[in-house]
């Protein structure tokens, strides 16, 4: 198998799968945890082929944008990987990178040390900051306005005891959403550079809800 030329195809194929995807889950999403990704790998004991590989189908499929069905990522990159000849080690890990990626999956208590890999926690601390700083709030709003969502109720209090599948079902407005996930992203961090540059969006996003809340109070 030709890894650099599975990794052109498996662009060819996430740009042509993700064209009309929602702003915050596109390609530029996936390039952006790729980059994100591979520098962080650089100071982790891991395969840069499958980190790369896995950064590249770790959103094929979105479960939010499928009636929250977890299995048709896994799926569509199983017939990718399938097709271009893959071994089924490699298929086996990236369909495990995609299953256990996502912050709705460490709500599950059962997935608790069901998968471990050094390039899933490169990959999920990639996955996480591109979900804070300044692309993450322009994601939240992003995805917010996409499902028609109030920007901020102060009667509605965030969820902070949510499990995974009162997450999935969750309507509650974008501002909510800061306390039931992005801000707790900071401290689920895997690895050393990726908590360095967790700190500093986590920064970003409070002085921003600071912002916020001074003007949602109006002029004095």
């Amino acid at each position: 198998m030709d890894k650099k030329l599975l990794i052109r195809l498996a662009e060819d194929f996430v740009k042509k799968t993700l064209q009309d995807a929602e702003g915050g889950h596109d390609w530029f999403h996936i390039e952006r945890v790729r980059r994100n990704a591979m520098q962080i790998a650089k100071g982790e004991n891991a395969d840069l082929f499958i980190v790369e590989l896995g950064a590249l189908l770790h959103d094929i499929a979105d479960a939010k944008f499928y009636d929250g069905d977890e299995t048709v990522g896994p799926k569509k990159a199983e017939e990718f990987l399938k097709t271009h000849g893959a071994e089924r080690e490699l298929i086996e890990h990236v369909k495990n990178i995609i299953k256990f990626v996502s912050f709705k999956s460490s709500l599950d208590k059962k997935n608790k040390s069901v998968f471990e890999s050094p390039e899933l926690r490169i990959i999920q601390d990639a996955d996480r900051l591109d979900a804070i700083g300044a692309i993450g709030i322009a994601r939240a709003f992003n995805y917010g306005g996409f499902k028609n969502r109030p920007l901020y109720d102060p009667d509605i209090d965030p969820n902070l005891n949510m499990d995974k599948e009162t997450y999935k079902k969750s309507k509650a407005p974008t501002i909510n959403h800061f306390y039931e996930k992005l801000l707790l992203l900071k401290d689920k961090m895997n690895t050393e550079s990726g908590r360095k540059l967790a700190r500093e969006r986590h920064k970003y996003m409070e002085l921003f809800l600071d912002q916020f809340y001074e003007e949602w109070k109006g002029i004095k």
